[in-house]
């Protein structure tokens, strides 16, 4: 009895898998604006942040008439022209094949691996062992010391063995992605809708000063990030541990914003109503929840001049650190303060 070779064309349309890195150091507004070329392609994209995403493209296939490795260098494409980010794809049956494939772009920044034993074995076996989707840095020195060199020399071993190695689920699970199979679905997510800064202290703080100074610092760093974002917060939690373990929190209602002035006065106004008298503090937690993109906020002008200039001083500032780096331009208030 004889097999018939498989269809390269249907091969090519069972790779329906895209996954896109960004290049290193791109800023998340970008990032952003590459997520919204790829939801404009097809409504199944999981964002990855801070580089990455995957894109199921199985349910538009017909709608474009297009193969997936057609959609790939449409997105490229896009992507480069709309938002000036040089992406990198590969395209393949499943996530772990592509994010393989992803990181070995040919000279087109695409690399497609068929769904087709031959080819993923062809694609996958010759290469070194820390190139596999999920094996850390750890794990391939673990089995690079026991002479598994390769993909291919993983894929070969049996199950059993893999699991000694690297662990129950961990070793099956790998060795599975090894011989080019992976079950994991893609599942839509968009960037986060939350953002977190904690602050600890070396000693129990009792100190209300140095307190204010901590979640002031936290609030800078989670506006700065928020704009980065270009979204805004509708919500802001404080949350406070205590020297007996125990923790204290409380939130509170805002109009959505990312300037720091509004976040910190916000934060300032949550702790002044717990009431505390000289409570021991251990750490502080600010949290920004029921983030919104900032293009859907309703910017109010104000007619208070020294308001005005603080938020184009913030423009300033951002630009600043993203030139050299976080922190260089902050609050004198934390001047020579270490951030936690």
């Amino acid at each position: 009895m004889t097999t018939s070779a498989p269809d390269p064309q249907e091969a090519a349309r069972r790779a329906h898998v895209l996954h896109l890195r960004v290049p290193p150091g791109t800023a998340e507004h970008a990032y952003r604006a590459v997520l919204t070329v790829l939801e404009r392609i097809s409504p199944v994209v999981q964002a990855i942040p801070p580089g990455a995403a995957l894109v199921d493209v199985a349910g538009v296939l017909r709608l474009y008439r297009r193969t997936p490795l057609e959609l790939a260098h449409i997105v490229r494409v896009r992507a480069l022209a709309h938002t000036g980010v040089d992406v990198h794809l590969g395209v393949a049956p499943n996530w772990a094949l592509a994010a393989t494939a992803s990181a070995r772009p040919l000279r087109d920044g695409i690399r497609l691996v068929l769904d087709d034993p031959v080819a993923i074995a062809s694609f996958l076996h010759p290469l070194p062992i820390d190139a596999l989707h999920g094996v850390g840095p750890r794990q391939a020195e673990t089995l690079r010391g026991l002479g598994v060199h390769t993909i291919g020399a993983l894929a070969s071993i049996p199950t059993v063995t893999a699991q000694r190695i690297l662990g129950g689920r961990a070793g099956r699970a790998l060795q599975q992605r090894a011989r080019g199979k992976d079950p994991r679905r893609v599942t839509p997510t968009a960037l986060p809708r939350s953002t977190t800064e904690v602050r600890h202290f070396d000693y129990d703080e009792l100190d209300g000063p140095r307190v204010r100074a901590a979640i002031l610092d936290a609030v800078v760093t989670i506006s700065a990030r928020l704009r980065e974002r270009q979204q805004a917060a509708a919500s802001l939690q404080l949350q406070l541990r205590m020297a007996d373990g125990s923790l204290l929190a409380r939130a509170r209602k805002l109009t959505a914003t990312a300037h720091s002035a509004d976040l910190r006065d916000h934060a300032y106004r949550i702790i002044d109503a717990m009431g505390l008298q000289r409570a021991r503090i251990r750490a502080v937690t600010v949290r920004a929840d029921q983030l919104v993109d900032a293009d859907r906020v309703a910017e109010q002008i104000s007619l208070d001049r020294t308001e005005e200039n603080v938020r184009r001083i913030e423009t300033a500032i951002d630009r600043a650190n993203r030139r050299f780096g976080a922190g260089a331009v902050r609050p004198a208030t934390l001047a020579g303060r270490r951030t936690a």
